[in-house]
């Protein structure tokens, strides 16, 4: 039996455009898209972590290096400039192939800058005290 388990998220992205003309998906910087393993056309599932809204969308590879997190089209309705999201993929694995498996997190900074989890706390952190 297949199950679905999760295959690779970026973690706290942050929202810098929305275009509710734009035909459907979500544009996305390519290097983020690199380090999560994500391919142009991909269905993804966005949690939006302001709002509590929750879509499913597609990718469209956005400029390298650009920071853009876009939400186009009638799910620019469900995020604005500014929010913060989760954006998951996910893949269907047997049990036997659970053993090797390991999902891809890619933790970013407010810049949608890829960042370590460590270097994410600190961050977290020095701004607490």
């Amino acid at each position: 039996m297949k199950r679905d388990y999760l295959r690779a998220k970026i973690h706290n992205a942050t929202v810098t455009e929305a275009d509710v003309e734009y035909i459907g998906s979500l544009t996305l910087d390519r290097d983020l898209m690199d380090a999560a393993d994500l391919r142009p056309f991909e269905r993804v599932d966005v949690y939006n972590v302001t709002g509590g809204q929750r879509f499913s969308t597609y990718i469209i590879e956005g400029s390298r290096g650009s920071g853009k997190v876009c939400i186009n089209g009638a799910a620019a309705h469900r995020a604005r400039p500014g929010d913060r999201i989760i954006i998951a993929a996910y893949c269907q694995l047997e049990d036997d192939e659970l053993a090797d498996f390991v999902p891809c997190l890619v933790f970013v900074d407010e810049r949608n800058v890829q960042v370590t989890l460590d270097e994410l706390k600190n961050r977290d952190l020095a701004g607490a005290i």
